[in-house]
């Protein structure tokens, strides 16, 4: 865009947004901020990009901290100029996104999610967005990542030498301490509402009796148990064997997965414990790691050809920042 271009629009803007000192609302106040080649960017355009990036309103965040809403704000300007750069090439590529394929789009984080249409638009009224503005953000996400695909991560390749040199640099990332995943259930004195008054001994023998006839643990666990995870089946996830208690680790160590403890009298109460899984201690092997590699090493690709390929674009382009 020429020095004559430039001056018209600027001078156009000024005359229109000249209103905002008058008193009228503040919605209508407006003034130019940056020009991108034929665009510009608005202080009300990027005053909105602060707020649907931070949640607040500039001038609270500016009351805050002044220094460092300055830096954020020129920083969310640079992503302004970024995405009408970007726009640029776009529309000089000829890439489009159809109101269908926004719609499609749309049903997949529906059904992601397990969203109604209803419980989509009530959280976006939440955030103050309406479900047309919703639609426009996610054509222009959609168009962004479609550049993206064709100018950037078509042209990607990721060898085998290279996951193969990042697991090999990154061994302790895939070392696994030794786990155990365990299942209890814990009979304390205080337990009116589970085993039907029954004394402690006698609820003890019960589930013990019933463990031995084969009835299932879990459910044992959800009809006896006061411990944690009761309503899981007694299941406490998985615990790292260093972690356990000295007496506990060894009942645990001559015990098989599937296996069942004898009761296991404890401060709190009488303890049964279930061994659900082991995990010995070890590294996974590069095999089994191999295409979460090679997720990491695409995307730092990504971002590092983005940096390069946005670059390019600035350089190539007329940008004016008007601050």
């Amino acid at each position: 865009m020429n020095a004559t271009r430039l001056s018209f629009l600027v001078g156009f803007f000024v005359m229109i947004f000249s209103i905002c000192n008058r008193p009228v609302s503040a919605e209508i106040c407006n003034r130019i901020v940056a020009a991108v080649n034929d665009e510009i960017v608005t202080l009300y355009e990027l005053n909105g990009k602060i707020k649907e990036l931070t949640g607040s309103e500039p001038i609270a965040l500016e009351n805050q901290d002044k220094a460092r809403f300055i830096e954020a704000r020129r920083n969310v300007l640079d992503l302004l100029i970024d995405e009408k750069i970007s726009h640029d090439m776009i529309v000089e590529l000829g890439i489009e996104v159809t109101p269908k394929e926004v719609d499609a789009s749309i049903e997949q984080i529906k059904a992601r999610n397990n969203w109604t249409q209803e419980d989509l638009t009530s959280g976006l009224e939440k955030q103050g967005i309406s479900y047309e503005n919703y639609r426009q953000k996610m054509k222009k996400e959609m168009e962004q990542m479609r550049l993206i695909d064709f100018e950037i991560k078509s042209k990607i390749i990721i060898r085998d030498d290279s996951i193969k040199e990042y697991y090999e640099t990154h061994l302790d990332k895939y070392k696994s301490e030794e786990k155990v995943r365990l299942a209890i259930i814990l009979l304390t004195e205080d337990a009116s509402n589970r085993g039907g008054g029954f004394s402690l001994s006698q609820r003890t023998e019960e589930v013990v009796s019933r463990l031995n006839n084969g009835e299932d643990f879990a459910v044992l666990a959800t009809t006896f148990s006061n411990g944690p995870g009761a309503e899981d089946g007694g299941d406490l996830g998985f615990i790292q064997t260093a972690q356990l208690d000295f007496k506990l680790k060894g009942i645990i160590n001559g015990l098989g997965v599937g296996d069942i403890s004898k009761p296991i009298m404890t401060p709190a109460g009488i303890q049964i414990i279930k061994v659900l899984e082991k995990q010995v201690k070890g590294v996974r092997t590069l095999e089994e790691v191999k295409d979460s590699i090679y997720e990491i090493l695409y995307n730092e690709e990504i971002n590092k050809r983005f940096i390069v390929w946005i670059k390019g674009l600035r350089e190539n382009a007329f940008i004016k920042i008007i601050f």
